[in-house]
């Protein structure tokens, strides 16, 4: 019994599907998903892959059964049929890629917007101005040091003090030494920012770190307690808002898990929101290449309990109390800077090189 080429293409059809969507969630390219934030940016991800299986196993379907069906027989030496073209053939897959990528764009839309891409306080939202559509060099004016200043407010220098009112902050950065950025006439801000998401927008985050980068660390202060440290503590459940800025060059804070990634730009308070969701340790890489040893620009993200995070809190406490009690002691001779400071900064999660190679800077 011959089957009817109806059946046929219905159950490639069933095959295809289902192949495509058994691969499309269990392609297991992606890490752990370890905050609110990341679960949203895979759903985005499987959803291209899913539509992307299903593409490459019907186009490569059809070239491998043509080649096979439609290959030259032994002793054919004659021409094929001179087929000149299928408007609706072509109608067709012109169509559907252009559905694929409407639907695609307009979810990637959705998704930038619920992590707060779209934050109103940022970019996004500042009106535009005759005056910044036609000055010279546009397209780049807020990347440019030399960008008109505007008549308003500067958010970028204001956000600067705020952090500098810190004083652990102000300690570990040279805002003083790097001028900030104004904005952009009629643009807004110029600092890269994702806020917080659309049913939080407007509310203060539960948890705020300023964060410092600088050839080659990543430090970490939190606010009104006088804490720094080398790495970063965060509690399960509570949105937390990272004030980034670098001292020297431009890095960039990404931790794969989280599935965000924001510059740390000399002069420009970046900002970026997000809520942990899932305990555990992860790797903060620098993704911008910032000098001869960005490889080893590396730290770790502690997503832990409330009650831990409280007692760890409580630890660097102590321990900065402990330390400052201890640095009024006079520095024995035969020490060197960094010798002398390394058993206390080994416990903020500072390295003795990474120290040495700070120190040198300063002298330098």
């Amino acid at each position: 019994m011959k089957i009817p080429s109806s059946i046929w293409t219905l159950l490639i059809g069933i095959v295809l599907t289902l192949s495509s969507l058994w691969y499309g969630q269990n392609h297991g390219l992606l890490p752990t998903a370890a905050t609110d934030e990341a679960v949203l940016v895979d759903g985005l991800f499987n959803t291209m892959m899913i539509v992307s299986t299903g593409i490459f196993l019907l186009v490569e379907g059809i070239l491998i059964y043509s080649a096979i069906k439609y290959r030259r027989q032994a002793g054919d030496l004659e021409d094929g049929p001179p087929i000149e073209g299928n408007v609706p053939l072509e109608i067709l897959w012109t169509a559907i890629p252009a559905i694929i990528v409407l639907g695609i764009s307009v979810y990637s839309f959705e998704v930038y917007n619920d992590i707060g891409g779209f934050d109103p306080h940022s970019v996004h939202e500042a009106p535009m101005t005759q005056e910044s559509m036609t000055m010279p060099g546009a397209a780049i004016a807020a990347t440019l040091s030399d960008t008109p200043p505007s008549t308003g407010g500067n958010r970028n220098q204001e956000q600067s003090e705020e952090a500098m009112q810190d004083p652990a902050t102000a300690a570990v950065r040279n805002a003083d030494q790097i001028p900030q950025k104004r904005n952009a006439p009629g643009v807004g801000s110029v600092a890269p920012t994702i806020g917080g998401s659309p049913e939080k927008a407007g509310l203060p985050p539960e948890l705020r770190v300023n964060v410092t980068g600088l050839q080659y660390a990543w430090l970490f202060t939190y606010p009104d307690t006088g804490v720094t440290t080398g790495e970063l503590h965060l509690p399960v459940g509570r949105e937390v808002e990272i004030n980034m800025t670098a001292n020297d060059v431009i890095h960039a804070f990404w931790v794969p898990e989280f599935r965000l990634k924001q510059d740390a730009i000399p002069g420009r308070q970046s900002e970026i929101r997000f809520t942990p969701r899932l305990a555990g340790t992860y790797d903060l890489i620098c993704a911008e290449l910032c000098g001869p040893y960005h490889g080893a620009m590396k730290t770790q993200v502690v997503v832990e309990t409330q009650q831990a995070y409280e007692a760890w809190m409580q630890e660097q406490l102590v321990a900065s109390s402990e330390t400052l009690n201890q640095a009024v002691a006079v520095n024995p001779a035969d020490l060197s800077a960094d010798e002398f400071l390394s058993p206390y900064t080994r416990d903020m999660g500072i390295q003795p090189e990474m120290l040495h190679h700070m120190h040198q800077k300063i002298v330098e």
